[in-house]
């Protein structure tokens, strides 16, 4: 990727030598970081090295009468003025010089703060407006006109509202070992970044699970990215989160890719451990038979701060655990707690986030024979 805000912009902070050279930073970083776990070689999935974002946020600057898109600077001291950033996917791209014109000529900046992008990789694109301000009547037949003509959904935020120009969520398209999956994707809620990178991943997990058989446990389930493909590899999926939107998502996906054999239960990790040992019950529960699943399988996708201890306890009852990990610190912490009952066989690292410091991490963890 050739950048001209290289060294100024806070986005990219690993770029001096070029893509593979931090590339391998990462890897060589994350060898060191978990070799006591594991000895072989870390499987490595590049990312795109430009237009690998499909979702992204900028500020919106204000200079007298002009209006900019705005990063913060990488010495965190002031804010950089930008017309461009080839970290987003071409859709974007192609967009903001566009939106932002168009913004300008309907009069739709007064208090414009910020402007996030979410795309598909077939061009679909929900842009969300973000507001100091109550949004009218007035602003809502200029957005509607913008939005005709750019042929891309506008949502207006501010406090307490939210008003949608078409609808707020793009359907996005995955390849995953010769199939296709269809995700809907709403507007302010989580989506993977790089949907190259993320189908990689799908493909890897899905590997990993291949002739385990039984069903399968999930935790962190958000909208199903993971859950979907998984329902390939086994005969039943149970899968749990925390988020009403994300559920909802979820169930929608499945609708959307003709899926049947999953259950979701809206419940955090902590009460659906509570409603399996019978410590409590739950009315999210009842209509979940547990007694006909036949689980030795469990995927877990936790946020950042990674797994509690009870968490890791759980699942190190299963024979399989399979760990994606968006925060290698934070895994090396679980790992001491999983690895008192099992062996990691198989590691990955997974560039989401090019030219940065951040990876994701797969692990696949085996029990040991007693």
């Amino acid at each position: 990727m050739d950048c001209k805000y290289f060294g100024q912009c806070g986005a990219c902070r690993v770029y001096e030598d070029g893509y593979e050279a931090g590339l391998n930073q990462k890897l060589e970083l994350n060898q060191k970081r978990f070799q006591s776990f594991f000895s072989g070689d870390i499987s490595v999935f590049s990312s795109p090295d430009e237009h690998y974002r499909a979702r992204s946020e900028f500020k919106i600057w204000h200079t007298g009468d002009n209006i900019d898109y705005a990063m913060n600077h990488i010495e965190k001291k002031e804010v950089l003025l930008i017309d461009e950033c080839p970290q987003v996917n071409i859709y974007i791209s192609a967009l903001m010089p566009k939106l932002l014109q168009g913004i300008k000529d309907k009069a739709l900046g007064f208090k414009l703060f910020g402007a996030d992008f979410l795309s598909s990789s077939s061009g679909e694109i929900v842009v969300s407006l973000l507001y100091h301000r109550q949004l009218d009547r007035a602003w809502q037949e200029k957005a509607q006109e913008l939005a005709s003509d750019l042929g891309v959904y506008i949502i207006g935020r501010a406090r307490k509202q939210k008003l949608v120009i078409g609808q707020d969520y793009i359907i996005e398209t995955l390849k995953i070992d010769k199939q296709e999956y269809k995700f809907k994707y709403i507007e302010n809620s989580f989506t993977q970044p790089n949907p190259r990178v993320n189908e990689k991943m799908i493909s890897w997990a899905m590997d990993k699970f291949n002739g385990v058989g039984g069903d399968l446990l999930e935790l962190y389930c958000g909208a199903g990215n993971f859950t979907i493909p998984f329902a390939k590899k086994f005969e039943k999926v149970l899968a749990t989160e925390i988020s009403k939107s994300s559920i909802n998502a979820a169930k929608e996906n499945m609708l959307l890719n003709d899926v049947q054999n999953i259950e979701f239960v809206r419940m955090s990790v902590e009460e659906f451990v509570q409603a399996l040992d019978g410590v409590r019950e739950f009315r999210r529960m009842k209509e979940i038979d547990i007694d006909k699943y036949n689980i030795n399988s469990i995927f877990v996708d936790p946020p950042r701060s990674g797994m509690d201890e009870a968490s890791c306890h759980f699942s190190a009852r299963h024979e399989h655990i399979l760990y994606i990990s968006c925060n290698p610190e934070t895994l090396v912490r679980d790992l001491e707690i999983l690895c008192k009952t099992h062996d990691v066989v198989d590691m990955a690292l997974f560039d989401q986030f090019a030219y940065t410091a951040h990876v994701e991490m797969g692990v696949k963890l085996v029990k040991r024979a007693i």
